[in-house]
């Protein structure tokens, strides 16, 4: 299996302080990858600035401004929770920058899968706004570059941070050719991803949200991805499989409420990659959205390249949660969301 690695040190220089998101979550990330030999059985992908054309693909010129000057004034707060410094902009370029390179290889068949060890995330970024951490909107500019530039028809964005994707859900809310999917903490920030937000127009259907409730684990996930995620893709078809990589319902992050395991995402990983490949030809690129305990990302980052590896045994040295409580039910969740999608 040919499966690449999107990482560049530039990507260090978003700095954000004492922010939880920040460059430590890579470098103890990438540490481990090289601990353990992985990185040298992965193809390196070299990361590229997207361009101005890229990223208006998604954005407003204005927001696209805004970014630039920010960082040209020497960064600073653009909310409560968004924070730039100087070179900012350019990380943020090479983030997207970085997901199209991904794209582009596994498209044109140079590669079976992707990983785009990014940062700063994207997937709360909306037409004209950064908010929760992200800058542009790093898979829905993939998506996009996919569609306009490399022709597909049919792409599948499947996101599992514990965050409801907004940004990503409002670029393609009214669009049929792609299918956004999340599971996502409920009621959590920032707000969006209820079970009724399902597109409009011709993208009526095309948005799938499970906003599950706290202190869900792998089970619950696993369920969610099996009779929810793979009936959807199968009906859809997509050519291309996007995935909005989020850590951060694993239960040891401290932002969170979740108790997904790294065992867990290995899971949630196979099933992205069956699906794949009986739909796609296994084409598959992974993006890295949130995970804030550095050991849990980096060990969940590299469980997620053992299975696209073809790797079946994971080593999960955080174990399960602790977590003493009863698992929430959500057979009726489940139930609103197969109404509302048409699923039998």
């Amino acid at each position: 299996m040919k499966v690449g690695l999107v990482y560049d040190p530039i990507y260090l220089k978003h700095d954000t302080g004492r922010h939880v998101e920040s460059a430590v979550r890579l470098v103890e990330s990438a540490r481990l990858l090289d601990e353990v030999d992985l990185t040298q059985k992965l193809i390196a992908l070299p990361a590229k600035p997207a361009k101005d054309a890229e990223l208006l693909l998604v954005h407003s010129p204005q927001h696209i401004s805004r970014i630039k000057d920010t960082a040209e004034r020497g960064g600073g707060w653009l909310d409560p929770d968004t924070v730039m410094s100087p070179a900012s902009y350019e990380v943020a370029l090479y983030a997207a920058g970085g997901v199209i390179e991904a794209v582009e290889a596994v498209v044109n068949g140079e590669l079976n899968s992707a990983f785009a060890l990014v940062r700063p995330p994207g997937h709360h970024a909306t037409y004209h706004r950064a908010m929760g951490f992200c800058l542009f909107n790093n898979i829905a500019i993939g998506a996009k570059y996919a569609l306009n530039t490399l022709k597909l028809d049919r792409i599948l964005i499947a996101d599992f941070d514990v965050h409801h994707g907004n940004g990503t859900q409002e670029t393609f809310y009214a669009d049929p050719q792609v299918l956004y999917f999340s599971t996502h903490q409920y009621p959590f920030y920032p707000g969006t991803g209820a079970v009724e937000e399902s597109g409009v127009g011709e993208g009526e259907g095309a948005t799938v949200n499970v906003p599950l409730p706290a202190w869900c684990g792998d089970e619950q996930y696993l369920t969610v991805f099996e009779e929810i995620l793979a009936p959807l893709a199968q009906r859809f078809r997509p050519q291309l499989v996007l995935v909005s990589a989020g850590y951060d319902p694993h239960w040891a992050d401290q932002i969170s409420l979740m108790q997904l395991s790294v065992a867990g995402f290995a899971q949630i990983t196979t099933i992205l990659a069956r699906l794949a490949g009986e739909l796609c030809s296994g084409r598959i690129v992974f993006t890295l959205e949130g995970g804030y305990n550095t050991e849990a990302l980096a060990n969940s980052i590299k469980a997620t390249l053992e299975v696209l590896l073809g790797r079946t045994e994971i080593d999960d040295p955080l174990g399960k949660s602790a977590y003493g409580g009863r698992a929430p039910d959500i057979k009726a969740l489940l139930g609103e969301v197969k109404r509302v999608h048409h699923l039998g």
